[in-house]
């Protein structure tokens, strides 16, 4: 389970359509994800990624990488002026735009005795999750 740290922040000080922006670019990152996972957005600002037939320790390496990757990305938000088409002449004005970081925090659970369903492997995520987040967010846990 992924999770886009402070995103209610992120709403509230620049905007649905910058946070809606956010979420694009976090899933093209998510999208990129190395070591055969697959990325899908669950709800809202979550997302999951799969690594079908690998255990944690061959995951975490990738989701650590992950992380990072997004945390260093500086998304380039788009100013509010933006005009809905590309001119033909840029203008010479500077734009309105700036970088904004966010972070995510990933919580990881694998298939065991414990975990035998998709529910319960998605509640053990989510567990993790939460203790990503408790734990000062912008990191990977696993349950």
């Amino acid at each position: 389970m992924v999770d886009v740290d402070h995103f209610k922040k992120v709403n509230d000080t620049h905007g649905h359509d910058v946070g809606d922006q956010v979420l694009r670019m976090v899933a093209t990152c998510l999208r990129r994800v190395t070591g055969g996972g697959r990325a899908y957005r669950y709800g809202g600002e979550e997302f999951v990624v799969i690594f079908p037939g690998k255990g944690l320790e061959r995951a975490l390496p990738h989701l650590e990488d992950l992380r990072e990757t997004i945390g260093r990305a500086g998304f380039v938000v788009r100013g509010r002026k933006r005009p809905k088409q590309k001119p033909a002449k840029p203008s010479s004005k500077s734009t309105e735009k700036s970088k904004l970081h966010v972070t995510v925090s990933i919580g990881v659970a694998s298939r065991d005795d414990k975990n035998t369903t998709p529910e319960q492997l998605i509640k053990a995520a989510d567990k993790a999750l939460y203790k990503a987040k408790k734990g000062g967010r912008n990191q990977v846990c696993s349950a």
